[in-house]
């Protein structure tokens, strides 16, 4: 009898990872026998009213940003960078973390870090610059002790499906209406 080394032996999916994966797998099955439901949009809206806070609403959830006093803000809340930024991280970070679950592979932790460059003064319409980043740097850490080339690729596959990461990375369609 033949053993296997300890390169291809896996620890068991803890539970949590397990009901991961399994929750996933139905939405999948779900998804593959009828594709429609699984097209949407969603609808978020931002309001301002007095000052630069902004209430953020969307289905039952809200949030609120504001800017800091050097912008004429009150620092009430962060700012939509933040957001932004959270948004590409947890989603970057959720989606490492599940797509692993969901491959039998075990990760005790994912961290995502998001690192943007900007020049300013294009916020004002100042110089030649774009207000858009100049650069953004992600910086995915894993705590496993699964092979190095099974992350590496596992992160690779991920990112290709997360929406965050490639509305960051890819240009799109984006329609403005002003009412």
């Amino acid at each position: 009898m033949i053993m296997p080394g300890p390169e291809t032996i896996r620890p068991a999916l803890c539970e949590r990872d397990a009901r991961i994966r399994d929750n996933q797998n139905r939405v999948i099955a779900n998804m593959v026998a009828v594709p429609e439901p699984a097209r949407s949009t969603i609808v978020t809206t931002g309001r301002v009213g007095e000052g630069l806070a902004c209430t953020v609403t969307q289905g039952r959830f809200e949030t609120r940003m504001d800017l800091g006093p050097g912008m004429g803000g009150d620092a009430s809340a962060p700012s939509p960078g933040f957001y932004a930024r959270a948004a590409i991280a947890g989603c970057v970070a959720i989606a490492v973390k599940m797509t692993a679950a969901r491959s039998g592979l075990s990760f005790r932790e994912v961290n995502v870090e998001v690192a943007t460059d900007f020049d300013d003064s294009a916020l004002f319409g100042l110089g030649n610059a774009s207000a858009a980043p100049t650069e953004t740097r992600l910086t995915i850490r894993i705590d496993s002790d699964e092979p190095r080339a099974e992350i590496d690729r596992l992160v690779a596959r991920t990112l290709e499906m997360d929406p965050w990461f490639l509305a960051l990375r890819d240009p799109q369609v984006v329609v403005v209406t002003v009412a």
